[in-house]
């Protein structure tokens, strides 16, 4: 709309699918895809989770590493390996995940602003900046802020978490017992439904349950079209609510089965998996029915049930209407877990370890591709984007990560959003808006810079709970340039104050991807992360604001 408009021109609509700090965020994907195709963070897990005596000792043991760590990969897939190992390791030490999540979500935010790679926001505003012919960031800059808040955070979680988080069932804690949402049936042998179709049996469209699958001899028979004939000894497992098993029982010629091993879980030919994954914001059934979405045909899997808050939902599956963070429970084949590993309308939580190989006699390599580019960044031999290019080649090259992975793990919803907003933000500039919300600024703020930046700060921190922290990084440097011109001070205190501020994202399970991904596996309710989030945001504004005005004066 802008551009036809007139308001851009298409060289300023289009720019941001050309700049550095945006190519840079794409190429860490591939660097970060080797870290995790090798097994790099596995092993990491396996020597440092151990087997703490208390539960301050468990926090201290997952979130050092995990805020080291995430000063140099992606926090996202970060939390994506570290996810499924916790909640198991929770198990094993009898603590409650939700001690555990979000302390984890939290320690990958943080250690994302240590260096200019911790973050995609960082990427991108040192990106603008030198699409605006500025000066960049080095790689360790912004870690006099990005220290100081990493420690105290991890001083917060450690003296407050124990008490503070509250024990909450898992959302994976209601799919315990497959007995209670699914019925195994058999067809009778010489009985009426021997012969006929699934459509003429009747078993098309039942009241609260759907036929997931047939189990006939050595074969296992999924997603079961309306025309498959029944035969003898036909075991037939059926999804949803369970109290609809009087249905079944008046149908002529199916009887309970027999054979009690018979179970999802417990199965005698393995050519199905049980998976639990979450729903992300950007699936495309998010608001749409199971069947609405056509879930079996697109996924090529079963939804057997649905978790919301750590709350089984009851009902007609069918009938669910998704929303981001579900947990589902799926009935499926091992590739299902292959191709959607790297989706962006999943994030698998379980079942993934066991059936997915890697290579892990290549993850020493990954971690040497990765501190090459981290080295060569740090002690300017290379451009940030130069680096990043470089160690995605290596990574390809070397065989730690191959082309159609490196393919998969680019966020394409992430990274048209990142370009598009360079659009909006030059057309906030160009428009003279920037100009005019930067003197409202003034107008209330009065003319004391470090006043101005503090009411800076937190506006893009409430922007970053509600909106994506990339887009309002984008949409908060042309005010931050705008408010240091009419201030006629060094821009350079805004600039990092939308680095660090636009990271921040404590406060609700919407305000940074990973407290998404957390939120379902927990069971935790939107009010936890307020409750524990909004003193951290404001002590996090605290420390931030006391160190920028004195590592970047206004007046330098």
């Amino acid at each position: 709309m802008l551009l036809v408009s007139g308001v851009l021109t298409p060289d300023q609509a289009l720019s941001g699918f050309s700049n550095e700090g945006m190519i840079t965020v794409a190429l860490m994907y591939v660097v970060v895809a080797g870290i995790r195709e090798t097994g790099g963070v596995d092993m990491l897990v396996q020597h440092v989770l151990g087997r703490p005596k208390s539960l301050r000792g468990a926090l201290l043991r997952l979130i050092v590493p995990v805020t080291s760590v995430s000063a140099f990969m992606n926090n996202t897939p970060l939390v994506a390996v570290f996810l499924p190992a916790v909640l198991t390791w929770a198990k094993r030490l009898q603590i409650s995940p939700s001690k555990l999540l979000i302390p984890l979500s939290y320690a990958a935010v943080v250690g994302g602003t240590i260096t200019l790679i911790g973050t995609s926001t960082n990427l991108i505003v040192n990106g603008l900046l030198l699409h605006s012919n500025r000066p960049g960031l080095g790689l360790f800059d912004i870690a006099w802020v990005g220290i100081p808040c990493s420690i105290l955070t991890m001083i917060y979680i450690l003296l407050l978490a124990p008490k503070q988080l509250p024990e909450r069932k898992p959302a994976s804690a209601v799919f315990e017992n497959p007995k209670e949402y699914t019925v195994e049936m058999s067809v009778e042998d010489n009985g009426a439904l021997v012969g006929k179709t699934i459509e003429e049996a009747g078993l098309r469209h039942l009241q609260g349950l759907y036929l997931v699958e047939i189990e006939r001899g050595d074969e296992v028979l999924a997603a079961v079209g309306p025309y498959e004939r029944l035969q003898p000894g036909d075991q037939l497992v059926f999804a949803g609510v369970s109290d609809s098993v009087v249905e079944l029982q008046r149908i002529k010629g199916l009887l309970p089965s027999a054979d009690k091993s018979f179970t999802l879980e417990d199965r005698k030919h393995r050519e199905r998996v049980l998976v639990e994954v979450v729903v992300s914001p950007q699936c495309a059934l998010v608001g749409k029915t199971i069947k609405e979405g056509r879930f079996r045909m697109v996924y090529g899997g079963s939804v057997i049930a649905v978790a919301r808050n750590g709350q089984r939902i009851s009902g007609k599956i069918g009938e669910i209407r998704l929303e981001p963070a579900d947990t589902l429970l799926l009935d499926v084949r091992p590739p299902f877990l292959e191709r959607h590993r790297n989706s962006n309308d999943f994030l698998l939580i379980s079942q993934v370890s066991e059936y997915l190989p890697v290579r892990h006699e290549r993850a020493g390599m990954a971690w040497l591709i990765l501190a090459a580019v981290v080295l060569s960044a740090s002690f300017e031999w290379l451009s940030m984007l130069k680096a990043a290019l470089l160690g995605a080649a290596a990574m390809l090259l070397t065989g730690c990560c191959s082309v159609p992975t490196a393919r998969k793990s680019l966020d394409g919803q992430v990274l048209l959003a990142i370009a598009a907003s360079f659009g909006l933000g030059k057309a906030l500039e160009v428009s003279g808006a920037a100009s005019g919300i930067a003197q409202g600024f003034l107008n209330l703020a009065g003319d004391n810079p470090l006043l101005v930046l503090v009411l800076f700060y937190f506006l893009t921190v409430v922007l970053t709970e509600l909106l994506s922290n990339n887009s309002v990084a984008v949409l908060m440097f042309p005010l931050a340039l705008a408010i240091a011109d009419k201030l006629d001070v060094s821009f350079w205190p805004f600039i990092v104050a939308v680095m660090v501020a636009a990271s921040m994202g404590f406060s609700t399970p919407i305000g940074y991807q990973t407290n998404l991904m957390v939120y379902g596996p927990g069971g935790y309710h939107f009010s936890d992360f307020v409750r524990f989030g909004v003193p951290l945001n404001i002590l996090m504004g605290i420390v931030a604001l006391s160190i920028i005005p004195w590592v970047w004066p206004f007046h330098p």
